[in-house]
């Protein structure tokens, strides 16, 4: 939402290059978190069996296959200023209530259809305003998962989504073609991403040991509303035929 609020012309760009954008986003922050938390994902792997792999699959298929099937229509038909404070709004509140749920799940109790559910909420993610990490932790402790083990488990089914992803998408710019400058600012928004999230990891560390999703689900809230308040966008403001336009030669 930060392009509109700000007044730049957004809607201008390719979306399948704005949600590119998006994506090496994550990539980047993913590949952060890899190097950040590589001793817990070793602990993790050390213990991978097929009841795990049974889980991590549930929780990947429903993304997959919507991301497949619906993402063209998604990034066509939402993504305005109003369906994604809805996206907020809703995903805001669902996760204030879910928050109040008991703790009394934690490390090794998730079974294949926590991992279904998983999927889903990642598959909810493409609506736009819908977090990722927002839905699964959500579903997690409407679960009953612990609050700590609730971010265990959205971050391990995070990775291979963000994975599938980022190949999905390179393997789209790659077939329709970019110029170097539009490489070049996919490069530096995953740089960017990485070094954020590499600098920042000592807070997400703390924020993620048992603190409550109130204060999440408030922002959300708040972040929707001032959307909804402030005109966004001006014609003629921004970036007109910014670096990331699609160049005629590779036409949509």
């Amino acid at each position: 939402m930060l392009p509109r609020l700000a007044g730049w012309d957004w809607e201008r760009l390719d979306p399948e290059l704005r949600k590119s954008f998006e994506v090496a986003l994550h990539a980047g922050a993913a590949m952060a978190l890899l190097l950040a938390r590589r001793e817990e994902i070793a602990g993790e792997l050390r213990d991978f069996d097929l009841h795990r792999a049974a889980i991590l699959a549930l929780s990947f298929l429903p993304a997959a296959a919507a991301g497949l099937g619906l993402e063209r229509t998604i990034e066509s038909r939402l993504g305005g200023p109003r369906s994604t404070a809805a996206g907020l709004i809703v995903g805001g509140t669902l996760m204030i209530l879910a928050d109040r749920r008991p703790q009394d799940r934690g490390h090794r109790e998730a079974g294949p259809g926590d991992g279904l559910a998983l999927g889903l909420a990642q598959a909810a993610a493409l609506v736009p305003g819908v977090s990722r990490n927002g839905a699964t932790l959500t579903v997690a402790r409407m679960l009953r998962f612990t609050r700590s083990q609730s971010s265990l488990l959205s971050r391990t089914v995070a990775l291979p989504v963000i994975i599938g992803a980022t190949a999905l998408k390179g393997a789209r710019l790659l077939r329709r073609g970019t110029t170097r400058e539009q490489r070049r600012w996919l490069a530096l928004g995953a740089g960017t991403s990485f070094l954020s999230t590499l600098a920042s990891t000592r807070l997400i560390g703390l924020v993620e040991k048992d603190r409550a999703l109130f204060p999440f689900g408030v922002y959300r809230i708040a972040f929707a509303l001032a959307i909804l308040g402030r005109p966004t966008g001006r014609p003629g403001s921004g970036v007109e035929s910014g670096a990331m336009n699609p160049s005629p030669r590779h036409p949509r």
